[in-house]
């Protein structure tokens, strides 16, 4: 099948070009330092030295893993647009749906490679360093599987900057500045906004809607332990229910198929 060629070769790119050893050395250097920073209270405090690794980790994701994804991505297309091979890929019988699918196939498995290896390497360490006792590890697969989803996202996302901008100089300043905005200064306005409002009307009806919109902030919170996102959600009124983990799911499998969307419809507009 097309896609599935596209596919081998975007990983044969992404190998020569150093992408999958990079997302997996950034994975594996932080996640490692992570599991053993955090594992030296746990045993005072008697708490499953795994969750206790998994949540720091989570905190590691919510920041590395969209910035790994729109680096991925963010060229896919401009950069063949640049280059001249993106008019000779479209002069073969491949529609530009199946280049994208490719691409993004490709890409979200380099993207499960580099989590897989971080959280081997989390998992072996917290099991060196406190034995396999009581230990259990669906934290960890469902940090995996919401890993990609998160990627999922930004890798959507990364392509829809890549088919706007058209201009890979453009495109790489575009994705800074969206990680920027998604994982740090998102929350820092919802802070602000909720402190300027005092448990007003915003904190009971806007802010949970707010809060699981964006895709960073759903993953943190399907990954926190249960007290935390309890607390978190407090206070919260009627609307409570929307930051439960339906809402929290329902956030973070939607955003990569209305990303994906729109880059296909963005990409349909690019004259090669």
């Amino acid at each position: 099948m097309p896609v599935f060629t596209i596919a081998r070769l975007e990983l044969l790119i992404a190998r020569r070009n150093m992408w999958v050893a990079t997302a997996v050395i950034m994975m594996a250097l932080f996640t490692v330092v992570l599991t053993l920073a955090g594992a030296a209270p746990t045993g005072t405090l008697g708490v499953d030295p795994l969750i206790v690794a998994t949540t720091s980790v989570t905190t590691l994701s919510v920041y590395l893993i969209p910035l790994i994804g729109l680096l991925l991505s963010f060229d896919a297309i401009a950069g063949e647009a640049e280059r001249g091979t993106l008019a000779l890929n479209l002069v073969y019988p491949v529609s530009r749906g199946e280049i994208l699918l490719g691409k993004f196939l490709a890409h979200l498995a380099v993207l499960g490679f580099a989590v897989a290896v971080g959280l081997g390497l989390m998992v072996g360490l917290t099991i060196w360093q406190s034995g396999a006792t009581d230990m259990s590890l669906a934290p960890v697969l469902k940090l995996f599987v919401t890993s990609l989803a998160l990627g999922a996202a930004f890798l959507g996302v990364g392509y829809l900057i890549s088919a706007l901008a058209r201009q890979t100089g453009v495109a790489s300043g575009i994705v800074i500045i969206v990680w920027l905005v998604c994982v740090v200064l998102y929350d820092l306005g919802l802070l602000g906004a909720l402190v300027a409002d005092g448990g007003g009307d915003f904190t009971k009806t806007v802010f949970p809607w707010l809060l699981v919109a964006n895709p960073a902030d759903a993953f943190r919170l399907i990954n926190m332990p249960t007290e935390a996102v309890s607390l978190l959600a407090s206070g919260v009124g009627p609307a409570g229910g929307v930051s439960g983990f339906a809402g929290q799911i329902t956030s973070i499998l939607l955003w990569p198929v209305i990303a994906l969307f729109l880059a296909w419809q963005a990409f349909l507009r690019v004259e090669p």
